[in-house]
């Protein structure tokens, strides 16, 4: 055995990545992008063809295993024997829950199942759940519940719990025939090592558990329904697993399926942006992580416990051992710019981006650099997906306001990068009114890697410089790292994560610098943002609340 290797599988929103990593040299030796084959389920089921509501954002776990399956491709083409790689880490967006028998088997994929909706994955952004969520928060507000306090005082549609109480509740079929609800990360853990090992990342920052106090106790969930009483006994699990331990090792059912010997060390399974921070070479407090893809968490390690309302959740040991680790976000980030390069661009713009056989948001960039902040006279609110962080809810939606006949699409573009920079600096104000330092602000993730323009609005409105990692996989490192630890020394891994952090090599990014000709403008930007942000969604109106619920009325059968 030439060389020692780990695997990290990072399970995406709309692909998982498998990639090999040298851990003398850092060197990323190969890498296999599967994009899932359904994607994220909105309209209809794929079997059937059941019209879905609003809101609904499912996924088929079927695609889940096509990662799996594209492994032994990823070490035919890194010429890599399966003796090399000494251990495995796994990564997944999260909350994304799907319900399972006893044996690890989704309902969707029972014939009895398959055309119904609440069989399905509900992906991290499945945001009907939020009356549920509501009643939770309600709840525990109450009773006076500590843990609210640890999650910025308002439980997310996003998480578990109002996952499970949704299906208890508009399918109990489905919930008495499920013998677990359980995160897809565990879930492939599962499938790999045969063992279900609850992660503590998941489980603490999207089900209520602490490692002080473990779940909420059974009076909570019994005065919240009746049916729940046992719910930690019968549908999760009292056992709750470290991140960096091991979980269990490659099954002889695993290996058929991926190429990996059977035996190889498999590690507890990790919340996509979490793994990222020692990836980043992060490990002191004061170092603000923002992770940038699909949506956008900042992560923030203390050494102490405090109460900031409006973050996602505050977890002992949750990003990394012995710290407090703090998380808050926004669910729209390139979603939103996604959204608009299909829906609302107009031809001429992609002809012109097909005529140069480059992307269509290169060409808006370009257009849009050649425009001053405030120049425009727009500004938005980034919540096309509901507000994470630090308004926790997500029945606000998307508004831009200052359109006129002469607004162009690069402008509109532009506006919408602000509004998700104005809402990253809200959170970073959030977290220093609540006492907790940021003394240096870091950048990771596909956007952050590859969009300059983008970064350096980001650095002008922050104030602050700005580092971006090198790696344009950093949850599939930070995996890779976690594998590394699973496997140990005595298989040329790591004892901690730390351990693994010091030794492994990281190539240096990018920092970029704030601009201080644009401060002035970008701060009256900000106070107009701030302005509508606390007017929609702090009580000023609730026209957004109502026009959802003509929405969802309407579109009743």
């Amino acid at each position: 055995m030439n060389r020692h290797l780990a695997l990290g599988i990072d399970f995406g929103s709309l692909s998982g990545r498998a990639m090999l990593v040298d851990l003398a040299t850092g060197a990323e030796e190969g890498l296999v992008v599967c994009p899932y084959k359904h994607g994220f389920i909105e309209d209809t089921l794929p079997s059937g063809g059941v019209k879905l509501p609003p809101d609904w954002t499912l996924q088929d776990p079927a695609d889940y295993l096509d990662v799996l399956a594209s492994i032994p491709r990823l070490l035919a083409q890194s010429r890599a024997d399966a003796a090399e790689v000494v251990g495995v880490g796994i990564d997944f967006t999260a909350s994304t829950v799907l319900p399972v028998q006893a044996d690890g088997t989704p309902l969707c994929f029972l014939p009895a199942f398959q055309s119904h909706p609440h069989a399905y994955v509900k992906a991290w952004k499945h945001h009907a759940a939020q009356p549920y969520a509501n009643r939770i928060s309600e709840l525990a507000r109450s009773r006076g519940e500590s843990f609210l306090g640890r999650y910025g005082g308002r439980i997310s549609s996003e998480w578990l719990l109002p996952k499970l109480m949704q299906i208890l509740e508009e399918a109990p079929e489905v919930y008495a025939a499920m013998d677990r609800l359980i995160e897809a990360t565990d879930w492939i853990v599962e499938q790999l090592t045969g063992q279900e090992r609850r992660s503590s990342c998941a489980a603490g920052y999207k089900a209520l558990w602490s490692k002080r106090d473990g779940y909420p106790a059974r009076g909570f969930f019994t005065s919240l329904d009746g049916r729940l009483a046992d719910v930690v006994a019968t549908k999760l699990s009292p056992q709750v697993y470290p991140v960096g331990s091991r979980a269990g090792s490659i099954t002889a059912a695993a290996s058929a399926l991926t190429g990996l010997l059977p035996g190889t060390p498999v590690a507890v399974g990790h919340v996509d942006a979490h793994v990222t921070f020692p990836a980043a070479g992060l490990s002191r407090p004061g170092q603000l992580l923002m992770i940038l893809g699909t949506s956008t968490c900042h992560l923030l390690l203390a050494e102490e416990e405090k109460a900031v309302p409006g973050i996602c959740g505050a977890v002992e040991d949750g990003i990394l051992p012995g710290y407090w680790g703090y998380e808050a976000g926004q669910p729209c980030v390139g979603d939103l710019f996604d959204w608009f390069v299909r829906r609302q661009v107009p031809p001429a713009y992609h002809e012109q981006a097909a005529e140069r056989s480059c992307s269509i948001h290169q060409v808006l960039r370009e257009k849009a650099m050649l425009l001053k902040p405030g120049e425009s006279g727009l500004v938005a609110l980034d919540w096309w997906n509901g507000n994470r962080s630090v308004l926790g809810d997500a029945d606000l939606s998307g508004l831009l306001i200052g359109m006129t006949l002469a607004t162009r699409p690069e402008a509109i573009y532009r506006s919408l990068i602000e509004a998700t920079a104005f809402g990253s600096r809200l959170i970073v104000e959030q977290f220093e009114a609540g006492g907790l330092p940021v003394c240096e602000i870091h950048a990771c993730g596909g956007i952050a890697a590859r969009d300059p323009f983008l970064m350096q609005i980001y650095a002008d409105v922050l104030r602050r410089p700005i580092r971006v990692s090198a790696s344009r996989q950093a949850a599939a490192l930070g995996s890779a790292l976690y594998g590394a630890v699973a496997a140990g020394p005595e298989r040329g891994g790591f004892a901690d994560i730390g351990s693994a952090v010091q030794h492994v090599p990281r190539e240096a990014g990018t920092v970029y610098e704030s601009d201080p000709s644009r401060e002035a403008a970008y701060n009256r930007l900000f106070a107009c943002y701030s302005q509508l942000h606390d007017w929609f969604g702090r009580g000023g109106h609730d026209i957004m609340k109502q026009l959802k619920a003509l929405r969802l009325e309407t579109s009743l059968p």
